[in-house]
């Protein structure tokens, strides 16, 4: 279950020709797959691209209907793997993954397609994770592209030059052979905005006539002597034909050229933020009327000497605008104006950060320091926007307070209910007992683990790679065992074969906890093989405790409720001092509690407007009983959890409370019990709509309870007449 179902959008991919499509970045980016014959596509879900997974699960039955096939990847290798069929058929395929993580696992199936090269366009999409929203490692897919010679595209973030991007990407690889990488930032996956759609079109040459006509060529597949050829073809043939497509159809644009003698080259992914920024500074308008020269390399890789040339040819100064480390683009210009002899001067980092994001305020700085030098008549020194404004003695560049002096951090954390919160809460009361372990941990929700409260994990290696970060802990000199997470994505993903296979084949004797919550839930909640739910496009249902034994794992525990603290603390107490040999895994199912919360709520709300009768489960915290300990907060972390002024005047500790926003999972109150705490948690329910009984119930209850406290009352007014 995706966090978000487009099923109403995609009926807009059914627009024709002269039709007017209104829409998000990704929903575009479909609809240019579908103009352009595309006769397969794959991929795996990951920020900032999940969303383009889903629109082509929802959009599935308008692909078969035009003859084309998706499917959903068991990884990032099997995707780029699947791109094979373009190479001996005209067959247009595209595939789809986070970038760089995406790409570094899917990096031996592309060297091979980069190095055969292919007869039916490649489209490679990325969605490039980078900046200070990025959840992964800081780098850049540009590296990659260049290493194995795969065309680069980074269009500006508009939908019809995004559009544009797409379906000349697919020509560019047809007619240089070699596939295409379309690198899509988070902005550009979400910037929503409209262009005139064409009709959807079917493969002319279909998979069908791919199955039933095949075709071998040998010199296609990477064995010696063939790869020592395709090297010479990416040289002599694919990057000159390359060259002179992306001439011809100008997929580089050139703005305002001649209107100064200085300029500014930007990747085209920049673009808005180029604009934005030369719109504070008076030097364009905000419809990208500009004032500065501006060549916008719409095709990052490779770059084409002759637009640089003449881009150059005449000017003081240009400004490279390439955003994160290294600066492989600004090296390269640097190459290119030496060896043609333009004495042009080039900046880039030594005017704009090294590394990092480039934000409006720091592209707002950058390009103002080298207008500055160049031509300081154009700025107007009194109009400059604050966070462009010099810092003298005494003064502050803003006028606000600085926000980490004013705010304490807020680590990211589970959800309120979040089923793997109990895990971890487990094992905390483990290692009260036996003593901390060594805790590799993996990439997924889970991962929060590493944050307070729990502070639980060493290192991340990478998806499903968990317990193979753990496996040099594998040692007879001690009793002490290693511990590992994964989760069911990371599991099917690459980790029953690294992780579990691994450890079965190497006699490992620690233990790996298997998160199981149900989805892929970090990247959006799309179901998986594991998946309980029945999927009418996959299978789903596949237990995980068959696959772990199917590769020879004899101790195996499956939890199927991880909210009972107590079977999860001596499930893992057990795997930490067996004497049983060979790897221990755990097993932790429960459902994804937000994914839960999606199905469900929609459910409550019909059944409230109908009138049913709503029971809903919360826990709450008698302030009287509470200690003001806090060790509920402590050990399990719930956002719900929180703590209001003691109401005991003599008593100065805060007292823990329990929030509204409780959705009734119990840990709290499975916390105060495995752990041996206070008693002070209780559960209520709240009925919506109760019926006579339920009426009837609670004024028997009221009567009851004001009988017992009159009675109280009255004793205590006994005591005081006696004294």
């Amino acid at each position: 279950m995706a966090e978000r179902s487009f099923k109403n959008e995609v009926e807009k991919l059914r627009l024709g020709a002269g039709e007017e499509f209104h829409g998000e970045g990704i929903l575009a980016v479909t609809k240019a797959l579908l103009q352009s014959g595309v006769s397969y596509v794959a991929g795996y879900q990951g920020a900032p691209i999940s969303h383009l997974m889903d629109v082509l699960t929802d959009a599935n039955d308008i692909l078969e209907e035009l003859g084309a096939h998706f499917e959903h990847s068991a990884s990032e290798a099997t995707a780029a793997a699947t791109l094979a069929a373009s190479v001996n058929y005209p067959l247009r395929g595209a595939i789809t993954f986070k970038s760089t993580v995406g790409t570094n696992v899917a990096s031996d199936a592309l060297a091979n397609l980069s190095s055969g090269g292919v007869t039916g366009g490649a489209l490679i999409i990325v969605g490039e994770d980078y900046g200070e929203g990025s959840s992964i490692m800081q780098e850049r897919s540009h590296a990659f592209a260049m290493k194995s010679q795969i065309w680069l595209l980074d269009p500006r973030p508009n939908l019809t030059s995004i559009v544009n991007a797409v379906e000349q990407g697919f020509e560019l690889s047809e007619a240089s052979n070699t596939p295409v990488m379309l690198e899509l930032r988070i902005r550009a996956c979400h910037v929503h905005g409209r262009f005139i759609a064409k009709d959807n079109v079917r493969p002319a040459f279909t998979l069908k006539d791919a199955l039933e006509n095949p075709v071998r060529d040998v010199s296609r597949i990477v064995l010696p002597p063939a790869s020592f050829v395709h090297e010479q073809e990416k040289i002599t043939k694919r990057w000159p034909a390359a060259v002179k497509f992306i001439e011809e159809r100008q997929l580089n644009e050139f703005f305002a050229d001649g209107a100064q003698d200085f300029g500014l080259v930007l990747q085209g992914g920049l673009y808005n933020t180029v604009i934005n920024a030369l719109v504070l500074l008076g030097l364009s308008d905000a419809f990208g009327n500009s004032k500065i020269p501006l060549y916008v390399m719409n095709v990052t890789y490779p770059v084409v000497d002759s637009e640089i040339d003449r881009f150059c040819s005449g000017k003081r100064a240009i400004l490279m605008i390439e955003e994160g480390q290294p600066d492989y683009i600004e090296q390269n210009l640097h190459a290119l104006l030496r060896r043609a002899g333009i004495p042009t001067t080039l900046h880039g980092k030594d005017m704009l950060p090294m590394a990092g994001e480039y934000t409006a305020a720091a592209m707002l700085k950058g390009i103002l320091r080298f207008v500055q030098q160049y031509a300081p008549q154009l700025i107007d020194q009194t109009a400059l926007p604050i966070a462009a404004r010099p810092v003298t003695a005494g003064s502050k560049p803003f006028p606000v307070p600085v926000i980490d002096q004013e705010v304490h951090a807020r680590p990211p954390s589970f959800c309120t209910g979040c089923p793997e919160r109990p895990i971890f809460t487990a094992l905390k009361l483990v290692e009260r007992e036996l003593g901390t372990h060594h805790v590799s941990s993996d990439i997924g929700c889970h991962l929060f683990s590493i944050l307070p409260p729990f502070n639980l994990g060493a290192t991340t290696m990478g998806y499903g790679l968990g317990a193979a970060g753990a496996a040099a802990f594998n040692t007879r000199e001690t009793s002490k065992r290693a511990i590992s997470f994964m989760g069911d994505g990371g599991f099917w993903h690459n980790g029953l074969t690294s992780g579990v296979g691994n450890a079965v084949f190497n006699k490992s004797d620690n233990l790996l906890v298997i998160v199981d919550n149900n989805y892929s839930a970090a990247t959006g909640g799309q179901d998986l093989l594991s998946s309980r739910g029945a999927n009418p496009l996959r299978v789903t249902q596949v237990p995980i405790e068959n696959a772990v034994r199917g590769v020879g794992v004899k101790w195996v525990r499956k939890i199927t409720n991880t909210y009972k603290l107590e079977d999860l603390r001596d499930s893992m107490r057990e795997a930490l001092t067996t004497t049983e040999s060979g790897p221990k895994v755990i097993i932790a199912q429960s459902e994804c509690m937000l994914n839960k919360q999606r199905r469900e709520k929609p459910l409550v709300r019909k059944a409230l407007k109908s009138g049913e009768r709503v029971v809903r489960e919360r826990f709450g915290v008698d302030s009287d009983t509470c200690t003001g300990d806090h060790s509920c907060i402590r050990l399990s972390g719930c956002p719900s959890l929180t703590i209001k002024p003691n109401p005991d005047p003599l008593r100065k500790d805060p007292v823990v409370t329990v929030q509204n926003s409780c959705v009734g999972c119990g840990l709290c109150g499975e916390v105060a019990h495995a752990a041996v705490l206070c008693p002070s948690f209780y559960r209520a329910a709240t009925i919506s709509n109760p019926t006579r009984f339920d009426r009837l119930r609670d004024r028997v209850r009221r009567t009851v309870i004001g009988f017992l406290q009159d009675r109280i009352e009255r004793r205590l007014a006994g005591i005081e007449s006696i004294h």
